[in-house]
C-alpha cells in the first residue's frame, strides 16, 4: 500500500519518452518519479532493447507493480524501433471474415503477437480496443483506427482483442467513452461537441462499450468529449459520465482520462482535483505529475477532495496491479510476426467503391499506390518526390516497408 505522501503520485501516469534515455538526468527524473510512488508510466518511442531493459530496473526499485502504458493500436512498431507494425484496427476488421476459421486464426495470431511483444517490452496496459463507431466520414481522429462504423462489427471485433488480451494477464482498455466516432474535431486540438440524444448513444455509441464491460474489459479510458445529453462537461471530468459507466453500465474496473495534456481540456480549471471528485481513477498524461500530485494533496487537507475519494481510487489500481505480477514473457518471433502483419495487410485491400473500369485493374504489372503517411513512413522513402501525397513512382522500395504504416499496398495485375 502506498505511504501517506505516495499515494498521489499512485492515482497518475507519467509520460516515458524511450528517445531521451540515453539521458542520465532524464533517467534518474523517472526514477524520482518511482521513489515518489508515481501509479506508472505511458511509453512513447525509443529502441527496443534500451527501453525494455529501463522498464524492468523502474519496476525493480517501484513499491508496487508500475502501469506500463502505451498507444500500441498498430503494434508495438507504432512506438518502439525493432519491433513489428501491424495494420490498424480497420484494416484488420476489413482482412478477417469472422465467420471463416482460418481468416479468424489469422487476427488471433496478430493480437498474440501484438500481446507478446508489449510483455516483451514491459508494457503491461495495452490501450486498446478502441472501440468508438467511426459513424462520421469527416473524422480527423479516429477514422482508420475504428473497426467499422457498424456498432456489431466493432463489439465483435473489440471482444477479441479483449479476451485474448486479458487471457495473457494484460490491462487492454477500451476507449473513448461514450463514443468517439461522430465527431468532425480532433480532441488533441480543440473540445469535440457531439450532439445526440440517449437513445441515439444507446443504439449505436455505447453498443461495444456494454458488450466490453461484459467481456469483463480491466480499464476503459474517458473520452475528451462533451456529449451534452449527458453532461456539457467533457467525460472525462463528468460524474455523470463516469455514473453512467459504472451504475447504468454496471462498470467495476479501472477508469481512466485520456491524456490530460490534451488541447481538449485547456479551458478547465482544476483538472485533476475534477476528475477524482468524478470517479475518475487514473490521471493519464498530465504536463507536470509532480504538480498535478500536490493539487490533490492540498484539496484532500482543505476538504476539496475526500480522503476516500483517493483511498477508493487507490485500492482498485491496486487490485489490478496484483494481476499484472504474473505475466510471464515468451520468446517472441519479429520474422514470423512480420509475416502476420504483411499477410493482414495483403487481405485488407478492399474495393469500396467502383467507377466505370477503373478497378479492379487488369492486364497490368505490380502498381504501387502509397499515401501520404508517418514520419518513419516518409524517411523510408526520402529522396522521391511527393504529389499531393501520392508518389508516382517509387522505385527499389521494399514491400515490407510498404506494408508497415498501413497507407500503403502493392497490388498484383493480371
Amino acid at each position: 500500500m502506498p505511504g501517506p505522501e505516495q499515494k498521489f503520485h499512485q492515482l497518475i501516469i507519467s509520460r516515458l519518452d524511450g528517445h531521451k534515455l540515453l539521458s542520465t538526468v532524464y533517467r534518474e527524473q523517472l526514477i524520482d518519479l518511482v521513489r515518489k510512488g508515481i501509479g506508472g508510466f505511458i511509453v512513447f518511442g525509443g529502441e527496443k532493447k534500451e527501453v525494455s531493459s529501463f522498464i524492468d530496473k523502474l519496476q525493480s526499485l517501484a513499491d508496487t507493480p508500475l502501469f506500463i502504458a502505451s498507444d500500441i493500436e498498430r503494434g508495438v512498431g507504432q512506438q518502439i524501433d525493432g519491433t513489428t507494425t501491424f495494420p490498424g484496427q480497420m484494416s484488420m476488421a476489413a482482412a478477417t471474415d469472422l465467420h471463416n476459421s482460418e481468416s479468424l486464426k489469422v487476427l488471433e495470431d496478430a493480437i498474440k503477437a501484438i500481446a507478446y511483444e508489449a510483455i516483451d517490452i514491459g508494457i503491461n496496459m495495452p490501450l486498446v480496443p478502441v472501440l468508438d463507431v467511426n459513424s462520421n466520414p469527416d473524422n480527423p481522429i479516429i477514422c482508420s483506427r475504428a473497426f467499422s462504423d457498424k456498432p456489431e462489427v466493432v463489439s465483435q471485433f473489440g471482444n477479441i482483442y479483449i479476451r485474448m488480451l486479458e487471457k495473457l494477464g494484460l490491462i487492454s482498455c477500451a476507449k473513448h467513452f461514450p463514443g468517439h466516432g461522430d465527431t468532425a474535431v480532433d480532441s488533441h486540438i480543440s473540445l469535440p461537441v457531439i450532439s445526440k440524444s440517449i437513445g441515439e448513444l444507446n443504439a449505436v455509441d455505447l453498443v461495444p462499450f456494454i458488450e466490453a464491460v461484459k467481456a469483463n474489459v480491466s480499464s476503459i479510458m474517458m473520452g475528451h468529449i462533451s456529449v451534452p445529453a449527458i453532461d456539457n462537461l467533457p467525460a472525462s471530468l463528468s460524474k455523470k459520465a463516469v455514473d453512467l459507466l459504472r451504475t447504468g453500465l454496471g462498470y467495476e474496473g479501472l477508469i481512466l482520462t485520456d491524456a490530460l495534456n490534451m488541447h481538449a481540456l485547456r479551458e478547465m480549471q482544476d483538472v485533476a482535483v475534477t476528475c477524482v471528485n468524478a470517479g475518475i481513477d487514473i490521471l493519464l498524461h498530465p504536463e507536470n505529475p509532480d504538480a498535478v500530485a500536490e493539487e490533490l494533496r492540498q484539496a484532500v487537507e482543505t476538504g476539496r477532495v475526500s480522503e476516500e475519494k483517493i483511498d477508493t481510487a487507490i485500492a482498485r489500481i491496486l487490485q489490478y496491479k496484483a494481476k499484472i505480477k504474473n505475466i510471464k514473457k515468451v520468446r517472441v518471433d519479429i520474422d514470423k510476426h512480420r509475416t502476420i502483419s504483411g499477410s493482414i495487410s495483403d487481405r485488407s485491400v478492399t474495393l469500396v467503391k467502383r467507377k466505370s473500369q477503373l478497378a479492379p485493374l487488369e492486364n497490368v504489372q505490380d502498381v504501387s499506390l502509397m499515401f501520404l503517411a508517418d514520419e518513419r513512413f516518409r524517411n523510408a522513402v526520402r529522396g522521391h518526390k511527393y504529389d499531393q501525397g501520392v508518389d508516382k513512382k517509387v522505385p527499389h522500395v521494399n514491400r515490407d516497408i510498404l506494408r508497415q504504416p498501413l497507407r500503403a499496398q502493392t497490388f498484383h495485375g493480371g
